[in-house]
């Protein structure tokens, strides 16, 4: 297996981010072990099946909504549930939270970035992708501040720029990508 230098990799998205969160889902390898979050916007009062719709389109990966205190484990990939923030505790299991929506959004990309890159410091990897708020932006701070490393879909690419064009204002340093540039960063990522 390759050297990453990081442990955990984080994608958040909003409007406009599915069909690209599904494409690096296919494109990533299915011996790719490490644990990959997602946190994607989702409306709450309303039956949601993402999970099975994400493990049903890319036919190679399981992807699963976590239970609270849920170990983290290599080689899966979760799905923050929905209506729940989704954080991380210092014995690298999940904290499912309801605390009030940040940016209107329950779970927030903010909450699970600010978390996990307190737990993850230097060895987080947090991708950003398509939204219509600024979601993520104070998230990939906490990120960029703790040495992780910060992926934003190029603005141009995006189906709603807001998300990342909020990102890369604030974090100028974060790696600005084209959609096809995000699977091959996050393979060969060199620290």
């Amino acid at each position: 297996m390759p050297s990453y230098p990081f442990d955990i990799v984080l994608i958040g998205g909003s409007a406009g981010s599915l069909d690209l969160i599904i494409d690096i889902l296919e494109r990533l390898p299915p011996d790719f072990e490490i644990p990959l979050v997602l946190v994607v916007h989702r409306l709450k009062n309303t039956p949601s099946v993402l999970d099975e719709l994400l493990s049903k389109k890319t036919g190679k990966h399981l992807v699963v909504e976590p239970e609270d205190k849920q170990s983290i484990r290599p080689g899966r990939i979760y799905l923050a549930p929905q209506n729940y923030h989704l954080l991380a505790e210092s014995d690298h299991s999940f904290v499912l939270d309801y605390s009030e929506p940040i940016h209107y959004s329950r779970p927030a990309i903010d909450a699970s970035f600010e978390s996990f890159a307190g737990v993850y410091g230097s060895r987080m990897l947090a991708v950003l992708l398509s939204g219509a708020n600024r979601d993520g932006a104070d998230g990939l701070q906490a990120v960029l501040a703790k040495g992780g490393k910060a992926i934003v879909q190029a603005p141009g690419t995006a189906q709603y720029d807001a998300m990342p064009k909020a990102a890369i204002d604030q974090n100028p340093s974060a790696m600005v990508l084209e959609p096809i540039q995000i699977v091959p960063c996050i393979l060969n990522y060199k620290a």
